[in-house]
């Protein structure tokens, strides 16, 4: 085999049916080598067994940068949520990229991106207090980060003390003829939340990211998840 024949292969080896072919630094990148190294492996009359074998040694290094640098992105980080209703007011989602001239390019942008992704996100309080991590291998972040900020919670989980005022038709009474009673009521998620971050994540991956993360955080909200995770 001479250095042609085996550019060649590796070309229709990497190639997308339906795309165009890959061009000369698509592959270069592939094989780990430069420009001129691609040129200089097709000039080659007859391809040794040591040449081979160095060639193979720079497709595992190209590879393992490539798992390296693609295994987890950030997406966004410590996004303020600017929540909107959506349908009859029930349910929220994060932010609203707007339509036509009230159109915003920076979440039109970041909606995109959501929607094109799988990995993990992680729900912040006010004070940078998680409150929620969470993943998605199915369906996108944008999808599933939606879902998860409507989500009602264990009743064990996401509790905080407030007054139950009444929601009927009724007069107001005085402090002194009603004692308010402060009492723990469940909120849903979008009631606390003020941050999101959200990383795109290997598909191999995402389950272990999650695990690290619930694990990382020295929090009671998210560590009730522990004894429900398994690794992989």
């Amino acid at each position: 085999m001479n250095g042609k024949e085996l550019i060649d292969q590796v070309r229709r080896s990497i190639a997308v049916a339906g795309s165009p072919a890959p061009t000369d630094r698509a592959v270069a990148e592939y094989l780990g080598i430069s420009i001129t190294g691609l040129a200089n492996w097709r000039s080659r009359e007859m391809v040794t067994t040591r040449q081979m074998v160095g060639l193979l040694t720079a497709v595992v290094k190209a590879s393992k940068r490539r798992t390296e640098s693609e295994a987890i992105k950030p997406i966004v980080e410590f996004f303020q949520i600017q929540r909107t209703t959506v349908g009859n007011g029930s349910n929220c989602r994060i932010f609203d990229p707007g339509k036509g001239e009230n159109e915003h390019p920076y979440l039109t942008g970041l909606k995109r991106e959501l929607e094109r992704h799988r990995g993990v996100y992680i729900f912040y309080d006010s004070r940078g207090r998680a409150l929620y991590t969470g993943k998605t291998k199915a369906q996108s972040l944008w999808k599933e980060i939606n879902l998860a900020y409507n989500r009602d919670r264990d009743p064990n989980l996401q509790r905080i003390l407030r007054v139950q005022h009444p929601e009927r038709r009724q007069d107001f009474r005085t402090s002194d003829e009603m004692r308010r009673q402060i009492r723990p009521i469940n909120v849903r998620l979008h009631e606390l939340a003020e941050y999101v971050s959200a990383y795109q994540v290997s598909e191999g991956m995402i389950g272990d990211i999650e695990s690290l993360l619930i694990r990382a955080f020295p929090n009671d909200l998210l560590n009730k998840k522990i004894e429900n995770l398994t690794w992989g």
